[in-house]
């Protein structure tokens, strides 16, 4: 310890572990007042050793482990004192205070993937959507993610972690805004698109920006509890959707040409945490990792001094000295970036030259992560980010799914059938419902004021009837021949008679809007099953929190994994809504854990100037998987769920056994 400190002073870095030194009877301004026996170590008489004497400990050996190496570089020297610097600082209020604002960066991350979902029911209704739109805007907003994840992450090692997420954030808020008032399927769909592009940076982002104000032995256990907003964000979007969807009195109208119904309302109110990040992140600084990546020394050295006193001050001990006088910083490769923007021509220009200066930067980052030392992690972690999600987002989609499809097939059990009624002069003025109408005659007949849902007549025969003030859903006449009848503000458009001859049909006022099927009420289920997926994962998420540093992050990846693979199949045995409902619970709850792990792990594998970068590609691959898992395991719905079941189980279990292979890293310093 002592030759490496030699070495240290020798190279200029003016890191002082202890404070000047003192003759023996002199008193600094520090113990002046202080009774030696007042500051007794309160585990002494215990055997504890002081958390100081362990720090000391752990540096020894870090020194030691220095001095053996035969070569020790810029960055490892860098890592070393930065490490011994965030101890000193200690863990207190200023990484709680960022923990909250990035907590609601991630939070509304999780939303984002939320949002769609749960408007669809409401907002096909308005824009006049098909199946086929639908499922554009469902893959929008992950395509959006997708391509945020790759562009900010890369951005956020050259241009700084806060200056970024501030940018992502406010593209999201603004977006969000925007969309919320969108009339039309273009727009909406845009917006949707800008909107995932800028908060699809902020989980690389966050957990870069968050690790670097960590020191070793607080990192898996903080990084786990950061997880947790991901779940607070899925109960909030949920939450506040079923709070507010149904309730249909929550907007105004001008008009016909513009709506504003209460889905808009929550698409308003889903933009609350990226508000909220983003004022909170007003008042945090850069992270002084990444300034001394890029040579800013003085700007580093005052952030430090800023989280060292924040923290002395709050545990009551403001007299804390920081007493470190120069911080090692590596030889970069920047300078052409520099110049480059101080550059002299037009503002356009320099805005030009930088653009591509910056992208070919990234670029080079993003290759780099290729090369022959993070070729074989980057591997490793890009097919464990793919398998995780390619299983998760699959299933996630496959159980509210499967849970709609025995729903149906339930209803469609109870259905009442009638063969060849004759119905003569009669006033129809109740509901019809889940009803089957074969080779029936129905003769100056009334249907008035009344809703039909689920209801098909086939081979039948109106004549002479009147059908007035009809709304409908999943109504259809096949085969029917229809004549002298006359249809006035109803929503049976012609494209609901299927083969039918219609003679002498009149259809008067018909109902504005889009031909989609009406619905009284918004069905629960959307809004249960993602609040219990959402809640279930607390427990899994508080127990890798507490041993994510005690048993390591691989353990904790390989084992929940493999277990999750174990819950699917489960699903075999799963006949019912109720059992499904709990299987889901069940294998988020397991998953969740192998995430925490993930993410944890991702930011510990590289070093600084490729954190972001890494994170980001890995979390775009996450992105696709999600698409592609989505859509497989959507199109077997109602077909078999072998294949899902199956395909999740080879998914999970590939990515376990593989993750057991990467390297341990909860005694790693952050490169």
């Amino acid at each position: 310890a002592t030759d490496y400190a030699y070495r240290l002073r020798r190279d200029g870095y003016g890191y002082q572990t202890d404070y000047p030194p003192q003759e023996e009877d002199a008193a600094s301004d520090v113990t002046e007042g202080h009774d030696e026996e007042d500051q007794m170590y309160e585990g002494e008489y215990q055997g504890i050793p002081h958390p100081d004497e362990v720090k000391a400990a752990r540096r020894a050996a870090r020194a030691k482990a220095r001095t053996v190496a035969d070569v020790v570089s810029d960055q490892e020297e860098l890592a070393e004192q930065y490490e011994d610097i965030m101890e000193d600082c200690g863990h207190g209020r200023f990484q709680w205070t960022l923990f909250v604002v990035l907590g609601l960066a991630l939070m509304a991350d999780s939303v984002e993937c939320f949002v769609v979902a749960l408007v669809l029911p409401s907002a096909e209704k308005d824009m006049c959507l098909s199946h086929a739109e639908k499922g554009m805007l469902g893959l929008i907003v992950f395509l959006g993610m997708m391509f945020g994840a790759f562009i900010w992450g890369g951005l956020a090692d050259k241009v700084g972690r806060r200056k970024c997420l501030i940018i992502v954030l406010a593209m999201n808020c603004i977006s969000a805004f925007f969309s919320s008032f969108a009339q039309g399927y273009g727009f909406f769909l845009f917006f949707r698109l800008v909107s995932g592009i800028g908060i699809g940076g902020s989980v690389p982002i966050v957990y870069a920006y968050f690790s670097e104000f960590l020191q070793m032995d607080k990192r898996g256990e903080h990084l786990s509890w950061l997880c947790m907003f991901w779940m607070m964000g899925g109960i909030y979007a949920s939450f506040t959707a079923w709070g507010i969807i149904p309730r249909y009195g929550w907007g105004f109208s001008m008009g016909t040409e513009f709506q504003f119904h209460s889905w808009r309302v929550f698409v308003l109110v889903c933009a609350l945490p990226a508000i909220a990040a983003f004022l909170g992140l007003m008042f945090m600084p850069e992270s002084p990792r990444f300034l001394l990546e890029n040579a800013k020394h003085d700007e580093a050295w005052m952030i430090l001094k800023q989280v060292h006193d924040t923290n002395w001050r709050a545990k009551g001990e403001p007299e804390r000295v920081f007493t470190v006088t120069h911080i090692k910083t590596p030889k970069t490769q920047e300078d052409e970036f520099i110049e480059i923007q101080t550059a002299t021509g037009t503002a356009f220009q320099r805005w030009v030259v930088r653009t591509l200066t910056l992208t070919k930067l990234v670029m080079k980052n993003v290759l780099s992560l290729f090369g022959r030392d993070l070729r074989l992690a980057t591997l490793l972690m890009a097919i464990i980010w793919f398998t995780m999600a390619f299983s998760f987002y699959g299933l996630s989609v496959w159980f509210p799914d499967m849970i709609k499809h025995l729903q149906h097939e339930e209803y469609e059990s109870k259905v009442k059938v009638f063969n060849r009624e004759k119905v003569e002069q009669f006033h129809f003025n109740f509901s019809l419902e889940n009803q089957v109408h074969k080779e029936g005659e129905y003769i100056n007949d009334k249907f008035i004021n009344i809703e039909m849902k689920s209801v098909k007549f086939e081979d039948s025969l109106f004549e002479d009837c009147y059908f007035e003030n009809i709304r409908s859903t999943d109504t259809i006449f096949e085969n029917c021949t229809i004549r002298s009848t006359v249809f006035y503000d109803t929503d049976l458009y012609e494209e609901k008679f299927i083969d039918c001859t219609l003679e002498n049909v009149t259809f008067l006022h018909n109902k504005k809007g889009c031909h989609l099927d009406y619905e009284e009420e918004n069905d629960v289920l959307i809004y249960l099953v993602s609040f219990l997926g959402s809640l279930a994962v607390l427990p899994g998420n508080i127990i890798s929190a507490l041993f994510m540093d005690k048993i390591g992050r691989i353990k904790i990846i390989g084992g929940s994994m493999l277990i999750s693979a174990g819950c699917t199949f489960f699903l075999f045995l799963s006949f019912s809504q109720a059992a499904i409902i709990a299987w889901q619970c069940l294998f988020c709850g397991v998953s969740v854990a192998a995430w925490n792990g993930i993410q944890v792990i991702t930011v510990e594998l590289y070093p600084a100037s490729k954190r972001a970068t890494a994170f980001g590609v890995l979390n775009a691959i996450c992105k696709f998987a999600a698409i592609l898992g989505s859509s497989i395991f959507a199109s077997f719905v109602g077909i078999t769920k072998v294949i899902p079941i199956l395909l999740s189980f080879g998914a999970l279990v590939g990515g376990g056994v593989l993750a057991l292979k990467l390297p341990e890293t909860r005694e790693k310093v952050l490169l």
